[in-house]
């Protein structure tokens, strides 16, 4: 949405400048720090994006510095191995690094955390991310508040947490509300990674700057849209968390609903943060709420069985590593949704998502209505329906789908593509976090969920959570195919079908 992405890294004056600041990381010990958080940063200190005088603070317990470092320095080179980086290089970026060693239930750990804050260049900015379970967000505020970090007196104080943000309505609920008493809500940084991707960042710019297309953008000449996600891979490691989550907690309600208000979203009187959110959430508030009597035909839930896939043997997922074998949580989900106003009344908005699946893609496909009067429905090969598909992952970039007539002494149809792809000349493409970090910094909260957006979303999926939370069996696919049952029914009055990626 800025100028920070899209630009090689060898510019050093890409987006807009950060002040120094306190980059305090809890639960700097894990996985996400040394696969994620860690590479970003040392992208945004070559790229620009971060003040050289911060300082990383990671708060933890049972570790000392140096093995700390050391995981850190090995998480780089094994998770993004496109960071040329050698001992010496990392020694340099190393000294940004402090430690803080506590548990997070205790006030010394916050007095200690305090203690080791910087005055940088006159302010002691911090942020403070929740690299850790959500079960210790509200924790973390309540130190913090404690001993007085949440004061913005000396500088900015922002807390950035992860995703889930609560399990249901309930827990949102409860969960924003002993943040916001701790904390001002434009302290919070609800982050959700798919929202910092390239592409789904250009929505805004692909609708509002380009007249050809806004003029589309309604009931008048689009049948329905899908917005997917597949995935290739099965739950890996993740089976304690997927077990209570599913695909419609861990996807659609979150990373999905999310893209869905951008691209049914109206235009925002201005380009600010609240302008945006505003929007967003008028679209929420008029999406259809799914009455218990239609979860079925408007619901799709499945779960990958065994298959193959390059000569391999693919287990199904009640076989794999922590997962129960009478399990009936969904790694298939999809929803159809109705958005009652003036723009999209009538409009399906179908969002699906699943695991084990034969490719990884991500797309947001713009199915528009058939002619009124087609002039070659008696052809052997009858037109097909215009699709305009934003590719958001891998090879982002757009997809205008069209008819045309074959050459030579004929009028027979052939499908065109007209293809324009985002990076045209292999220029770096920001990692979401580096976009996200990076607005934190400059406090946009833009690419960020407010309370009520979140809880929106809950209360709008949680009839289908209620539906399917005391189903004693689920419908299963072939681990590696698309032949999941259900989606057919779903899409049968969709122009085009199932939009199958590949």
């Amino acid at each position: 949405m800025k100028n920070v992405t899209n630009i090689p890294c060898s510019d050093p004056c890409i987006g807009e400048p950060t002040e120094p600041t306190n980059i305090v990381i809890f639960g700097a010990g894990g996985d996400l720090t040394k696969r994620k958080l860690v590479p970003a940063l040392i992208k945004m200190l070559r790229c620009g994006l971060l003040h050289p005088q911060s300082k990383i603070i990671g708060v933890f317990k049972n570790r000392t510095k140096e093995t700390w470092l050391d995981s850190l320095y090995q998480g780089v080179r094994n998770y993004a191995s496109d960071i040329a980086m050698d001992e010496q290089q990392w020694k340099k970026f190393s000294a940004m690094f402090k430690m803080v060693s506590g548990d997070l239930q205790d006030e010394k750990t916050y007095s200690d955390l305090a203690a080791s804050l910087e005055s940088l260049q006159g302010h002691t900015n911090a942020m403070f991310y929740c690299a850790v379970p959500p079960r210790w967000y509200t924790t973390i505020a309540s130190g913090l508040h404690k001993i007085g970090l949440n004061n913005e007196t000396e500088g900015f104080r922002r807390i950035v947490i992860e995703k889930p943000f609560g399990m249901d309505l309930k827990s949102s609920q409860q969960l924003n509300h002993e943040l916001q008493t701790l904390l001002d809500e434009s302290q919070i940084y609800r982050i959700d990674h798919y929202l910092g991707k390239e592409s789904v960042q250009n929505l805004l710019v692909y609708r509002f700057t380009n007249s050809i297309l806004e003029p589309l953008w309604n009931r008048n000449y689009i049948d329905h849209i899908q917005i997917s996600a597949a995935e290739s891979i099965g739950i890996e490691y993740r089976a304690n968390y997927y077990e209570k989550s599913g695909a419609l907690r861990d996807m659609i309600q979150s990373h999905l609903m999310q893209v869905m208000t951008l691209v049914a979203m109206e235009p925002p009187v201005e380009f600010t943060a609240d302008a945006v959110r505003d929007e967003k959430i008028k679209v929420l508030r008029a999406v259809r709420h799914i009455e218990e009597k239609n979860i079925k035909q408007l619901t799709v839930a499945a779960q990958y069985g065994s298959g193959v896939a390059d000569d391999e043997k693919l287990n199904a997922y009640v076989a794999e590593d922590g997962v129960s074998p009478d399990s009936v949580t969904e790694t298939f989900a999809a929803v159809r949704f109705h958005i009652d106003n003036w723009r999209w009344q009538g409009v399906p908005f179908i969002l699906w998502t699943g695991k084990r699946l034969p490719e990884r893609v991500s797309e947001i496909v713009i199915r528009f209505r058939k002619p009124p009067f087609n002039l070659f429905d008696t052809h052997a090969t009858p037109p097909a329906a215009n699709s305009l598909v934003f590719r958001v992952h891998p090879d982002e970039g757009i997809a205008l789908r069209m008819n045309a007539k074959m050459p030579g002494l004929t009028t027979d149809i052939q499908r065109m593509v007209m293809r324009a792809p985002y990076s045209e000349n292999g220029e770096d493409v920001s990692d979401a976090y580096e976009v996200l970090l990076h607005d934190v910094l400059i406090g946009d909260a833009t690419l960020f969920s407010r309370a009520d957006e979140v809880e929106e979303s809950w209360s709008i999926i949680e009839p289908i959570l209620n539906a399917w939370k005391d189903r004693l069996s689920i419908e299963r696919y072939r681990s590696a195919s698309w032949d999941v049952p259900g989606m057919d029914t779903l899409f049968e009055d969709c122009v085009g079908g199932w939009h199958k990626p590949s």
